[in-house]
């Protein structure tokens, strides 16, 4: 198996280490990843200006290629000058959740949008922004859970979110915003972006939130496809 790895952290950070290196025992790794952190730029791409790519020393078997654009811009140069041929994207593992309306803006999620548009299964993997150990632990008994529920079958793209002492794993769908944006004025016509939690403590297992917010792993399936299917089925019916 061909594994292609990302995240929107920066190539050098714990968490696509951690997650590269557990790839290893299902195949060849070749780790793509941005220069410089790349958070809050969804699946933005450079169309205007050239960008670097270092081919960095192998690593532990794996190769590594710094890319100085974002998570997605990696995973289009990935595909179209390293190879074409790869089985699973994994990106993350990213430092702090991405979950409800979170991943509109998470470049973790961005990447593997752009997976899905190479017709390629991909995983994005979140975990709370204290640790990295509940990942490790809990990657082995994850693929068992997609493996055993075959869920590759049914879709080719999950949003993974890991507490730090998780009860289960569950299949949930997108929750709601639980973050209210602020802006901080910093003198000088300068604002600094800045928010809070607005999460109601509520237990709605089948959201994502609810359910890592109460302590289990959720497996979300998701799709770049934004069409409202069910809109679109009343305003086509005749």
């Amino acid at each position: 198996m061909n594994i292609l790895v990302t995240n929107d952290d920066g190539i050098e950070s714990e968490g696509i280490l951690l997650l590269a290196r557990w790839a290893r025992k299902l195949g060849t790794v070749t780790i793509a990843a941005p220069k410089f952190e790349q958070s809050g730029k969804s699946h933005a791409i450079e169309l205007h200006k050239s960008f670097e790519v270092k081919h960095l020393p192998s690593r532990d078997g794996m190769e590594f290629y710094r890319i100085d654009s974002t998570p997605a811009d990696c995973i289009r140069y990935a595909f179209a000058s390293i190879s074409s041929d790869y089985d699973l994207v994994l990106s993350g593992v990213n430092k702090g959740f991405n979950l409800g309306t979170d991943i509109l803006y998470s470049g973790t999620v961005g990447a593997v949008f752009e997976a899905e548009c190479f017709n390629t299964r991909a995983l994005a993997v979140s975990t709370d922004s204290k640790s990295f150990e509940a990942s490790w632990q809990w990657f082995d008994r994850i693929l068992d859970f997609i493996l055993k529920k075959d869920l590759f079958q049914f879709h080719g793209l999950y949003n993974i979110n890991i507490p730090v002492d998780p009860k289960d794993i569950l299949i949930t769908r997108q929750g709601g915003p639980y973050y209210k944006d602020r802006f901080i004025n910093k003198g000088d016509d300068m604002y600094l972006a800045d928010g809070f939690s607005v999460y109601q403590g509520t237990s709605n297992l089948e959201d994502d939130l609810d359910a890592v917010m109460n302590g289990y792993i959720s497996v979300s399936p998701l799709t770049t496809n934004r069409t409202n299917e069910d809109a679109f089925r009343k305003l086509t019916q005749k």
